[in-house]
């Protein structure tokens, strides 16, 4: 009897040192795993750093209040507007970069400054430009920024349909009037030949689109708003000749009977305006029609001279 009792009792105590062994493994597993992963939390410490400073600048952007409120429901209207634009002896420089002052030809002088102040998202240092004899910081923002289509030369386009993005024009806008607008700009056509028509969605940025076809929607966004001011910067600039072509044509017939003020890369796009002024050191150096500047031999037939060199070289 006292035999059984001691052979039952050794495999019993050494499935209790096998126990404690499995739990010895278990709890040094852990140890191990826990300090390979407070090593590891000292190379996110820079980065959390880093992520605080980012966030704090973040949130003193978005907590900054703007001189200039869209919002603002003060200003004046205009009950019949003719779209007849001054800029008077203004003098400007962007708050980050507080040494740019002259507007000359050349890119990145600041041809679209114009534009941004035209819209008003920016104020003059000095001057003043005016809407039919009224300063446009004495009008109503939004009534303002409503009075303006513009076409920019990379449109903004959102990931949605064709017809949803040309409607941004223009609020409750009828199926008729979408379609009338994206004949006019030349882009009724390839929209019916797409899969969807009207129904293609776009993608985001339009990135389902060519370079023309983009810039056509942007256009047909613009007439369906009907502007009394049309806006073009570098509307055709980034357009194989085909496609500029196509877009001219469309722009051709959107300027008529409206105020376009036009900042264009290609001098060829320009042709046919009314007015050309030439921006140089900061002053208008001298205006008039394409072949009435030609023939002064000035500082315009010396850009055409140089744009039409650098056309042939490419």
């Amino acid at each position: 009897m006292g035999g059984m009792i001691f052979s039952f009792l050794v495999p019993w105590r050494l499935l209790q040192r096998a126990s404690l062994k499995e739990e010895c493994e278990e709890v040094f597993l852990v140890l191990t795993m826990a300090a390979v992963a407070l090593s590891q939390s000292g190379f996110i410490a820079p980065g959390a750093s880093k992520a605080k400073a980012s966030a704090a600048s973040i949130f003193a952007i978005l907590d900054q209040k703007s001189k200039i409120d869209p919002s603002d429901d003060s200003g004046i209207t205009l009950q019949n507007v003719k779209g007849e634009v001054e800029f008077c002896h203004i003098t400007f420089k962007y708050p980050t970069r507080p040494n740019t002052i002259a507007l000359v030809g050349e890119s990145g002088s600041g041809k679209s400054t114009i534009i941004s102040l035209l819209q008003r998202f920016y104020d003059p240092n000095s001057g003043h430009i005016t809407l039919d004899g009224i300063n446009i910081q004495k009008l109503q923002i939004k009534w303002l920024r409503q009075q303006m289509g513009l076409v920019s030369q990379e449109p903004v386009l959102f990931n949605d349909t064709i017809r949803a993005n040309i409607a941004y024009g223009k609020e409750d806008a009828a199926e008729a009037e979408i379609v009338a607008a994206a004949e006019l700009a030349n882009a009724h056509k390839f929209i019916c030949g797409l899969h969807k028509g009207y129904d293609t969605r776009v993608g985001e940025r339009g990135v389902q689109l060519s370079g023309g076809q983009k810039q056509r929607v942007a256009i047909a966004r613009a007439i369906l708003k009907n502007p009394t001011m049309l806006l073009l910067d570098e509307a055709t600039s980034a357009l194989d000749a085909e496609s500029e072509k196509m877009v001219q044509d469309a722009l051709d017939g959107v300027m008529v009977d409206r105020t376009t003020i036009v900042v264009a890369h290609r001098l060829s796009t320009i042709k046919s305006v009314h007015v050309i002024a030439v921006l140089k050191n900061g002053a208008i150096v001298e205006k008039g029609s394409h072949q009435t500047l030609l023939n002064k031999g000035g500082p315009y037939a010396s850009l055409l001279a140089l744009h039409t060199s650098s056309k042939l070289s490419t």
